[in-house]
């Protein structure tokens, strides 16, 4: 879901001015790299202090911390659709109200959330949230965005640091 709603954007001006991507050069870019880390980085941070240290910050069953731990790792991705859908916006909500699409999925998404939690907790294996601990899950999930604007100020040389991610044309 998160791949088409980023795929429903149309081309920015910005974007049709900048000069086309060669065959050989990084299907991931620096800018790519510094977003993908810091999300990475926080998410982990987040997942790892939940899964040891969630039932005695929320006070709740096993059961109960893995869904929250389920569910905020879930929000973190639908959360991280703004920050990937303009690596280098500041704003990541700039030019989102012109694509109904792209919310119409992200409403989606977390409609389909709330019924693996609430409602399928047998097939889902998951246990039914109050309104505190799902205000917790978004409120979590949402530190992402000021993260990722803090980043953003972080410069990326132009000169593509990894080799991973190659073009096909370097595959072989």
């Amino acid at each position: 879901m998160a791949a088409l709603a980023l795929a429903t954007d149309k081309p920015t001006k910005e974007l049709m001015e900048k000069p086309p991507v060669g065959q050989t050069d990084p299907v991931i870019t620096n800018i790519m790299w510094r977003n993908l880390l810091t999300q990475a980085l926080f998410q982990i941070v987040v997942l790892l202090i939940l899964q040891f240290k969630g039932r005695s910050i929320f006070g709740v069953s096993e059961k109960v911390n893995n869904t929250l731990i389920f569910n905020i790792f879930v929000l973190c991705q639908v959360f991280n659709e703004f920050n990937s859908r303009d690596m280098e916006r500041i704003n990541v909500f700039k030019g989102s109200q012109r694509n109904r699409l792209f919310w119409g999925i992200v409403v989606v998404t977390i409609a389909f959330q709330v019924v693996m939690v609430e409602l399928l907790n047998k097939f889902a294996n998951t246990e039914r949230l109050s309104w505190g601990q799902w205000g917790a899950c978004f409120g979590i999930a949402a530190i992402s965005w000021p993260i990722c604007w803090v980043f953003k100020f972080i410069p990326v040389p132009a000169k593509p640091i990894f080799g991973y991610g190659r073009g096909i044309a370097n595959v072989s």
